[in-house]
């Protein structure tokens, strides 16, 4: 079934890609119709998830918010199909970092970073950015893709800019390696998942809820004592994305356990308020809010 859902599908999403992002864009207005208005794909948990994190907006409020988010939603699914064919000098100018430099000092060093960011605005994309404006080599964890055929297609997409998608288990031996080769990296993590009830071992505040915290990129930044980043991305406009990087520990071994997981969830929870339609709010990110055991 998978070898016949790629052969059907991917051919079409090639075709679709070689289309300007105008068209893409126009495709996506259709898409949205069809997926708030008809199939209504995940509405209920949306709409959970943000009259828990916004119980001052007004019902009318939250509704407009819910109809951005799946607008936002949409044009980023048709940024992803453009990744298969989109030449390096267009994402050029679709993505941009205002502040490259800050990291000048870490590289001369010779010193990896580690580059913490969520499911904001387009995520995928703005890895690609790290190796046209940073003298860094970028490598994401990232959980692969259930259909094996599509997940080929997707990582050799990636590949094509430079950086490198490493699965989750292969990830920290990967650090290791090029730390034993003195490889200088920047390693990129999206931390605001949800942890697996088993694998709980912090819980933290995020947008008004006790929730989980993932806690395996402080783990690895306080063993090898390595500077961490929040990288912020802001939508500037449609298929256009501005990053800029945040210091948030500059020796994580010497903060107190679990500050670095702190900030970095406070300037995720300060981006969404500040445009709360360009995260996706269709995660399960809060099902285990409250349940912290006595």
């Amino acid at each position: 079934m998978q070898l016949i859902a790629f052969i059907l599908l991917y051919p079409i999403f090639w075709c679709i890609s070689i289309l300007p992002m105008r068209i893409l864009f126009m495709f996506s207005d259709v898409i949205y119709v069809l997926l708030y208005y008809v199939i209504g794909y995940r509405k209920k948990i949306v709409r959970s998830n943000l009259k828990l994190c916004f119980p001052e907006k007004s019902d009318q409020e939250l509704l407009e918010l819910e109809k951005k988010s799946f607008q936002h939603f949409v044009d980023v699914f048709m940024e992803l199909i453009k990744s298969f064919t989109i030449t390096e000098k267009e994402m050029s100018k679709r993505l941009s970092i205002t502040n490259p430099e800050l990291l000048d000092q870490y590289y001369e060093q010779n010193k990896s970073v580690i580059f913490l960011s969520g499911h904001y605005a387009n995520w995928e994309w703005v890895s690609f950015i790290v190796e046209q404006s940073l003298n860094y080599h970028m490598s994401v964890v990232y959980k692969q893709l259930s259909n094996t055929y599509f997940d080929r297609v997707i990582k050799k997409t990636r590949i094509k800019f430079g950086v490198k998608f490493i699965p989750t288990k292969e990830f920290y031996p990967e650090i290791l390696t090029n730390l034993r080769n003195n490889n200088v990296q920047a390693y990129g993590f999206l931390a605001d998942q949800n942890p697996r009830w088993e694998k709980i071992k912090y819980w933290g505040h995020f947008m008004g809820s006790e929730v989980p915290i993932i806690v395996g990129p402080e783990t690895i930044a306080r063993k090898l004592d390595l500077p961490v980043f929040y990288f912020q991305t802001k939508r500037v406009k449609r298929g256009v994305y501005q990053s800029t990087f945040i210091l948030l520990e500059e020796q994580p071994k010497q903060a107190p356990l679990y500050q670095l997981t702190d900030k970095y969830m406070m300037e995720l929870e300060k981006q969404i308020r500040n445009a709360p339609e360009f995260y996706f709010w269709t995660h399960r990110r809060f099902r285990h809010a409250g349940k912290k055991p006595v």
